[in-house]
């Protein structure tokens, strides 16, 4: 498997893959979740012309899992992660994680949030093995209470939402200023 940025001809596949990915919300009782129309293309190729949608592909470069993200109040927000149900538990999702907390890095940008369903076994659970912590309410930003609003307008807070936070550690590749830059 192999991270790559999104590509016009994947944007159907990756409508295909939300689908999928929602179909075991069924089984929880979400049917409401599993119903709901994925991404539209527009909105996909807002992401993927602003380098920020990526797939995980398959050895025949097929995507099999994508992620989308925005940056929200100084972090790069996890808008959506999914995966094939026929990739599941294969480190699909994990890997674009940390993928885009390394292009999270490049950008400056000091740690990932996201907002997520809390008694999901794949959701709250699986991000805290990812190392993401659940966010009280007064840490929450401008940024991700605008986010919560707009998920309750859609219905998703008929079940217990959370955000959450995972820091991107410092890795000092930085540029060090210089005497002659600190004079400037």
């Amino acid at each position: 498997m192999r991270i790559r940025t999104a590509r016009r001809t994947d944007l159907p596949l990756l409508q295909d893959i939300e689908r999928a990915a929602g179909e075991p919300f069924r089984t929880l009782g979400m049917s409401a979740i599993a119903d709901d129309d994925p991404p539209p293309l527009d909105l996909l190729e807002e992401y993927r012309r602003g380098g920020r949608a990526w797939v995980a592909a398959d050895p025949e470069d097929h995507p099999v899992g994508y992620l989308i993200a925005d940056r929200v109040d100084g972090a790069a927000h996890i808008e959506q992660v999914s995966v094939h149900p026929s990739a599941a538990r294969r480190g699909v999702g994990s890997t674009l994680i940390d993928h885009l907390a390394g292009w999270a890095g490049e950008q400056g940008l000091g740690a990932l949030t996201l907002t997520t369903f809390s008694h999901v076994p794949w959701n709250a659970p699986y991000y805290a093995r990812l190392g993401f912590r659940a966010l009280d309410e007064s840490e929450l930003t401008d940024g991700l209470r605008k986010i919560r609003a707009q998920e309750a307008e859609h219905g998703l807070d008929h079940w217990p939402r959370v955000c959450m936070r995972r820091e991107i550690p410092h890795t000092g590749h930085a540029r060090q200023l210089t005497g002659a830059d600190r004079q400037q």
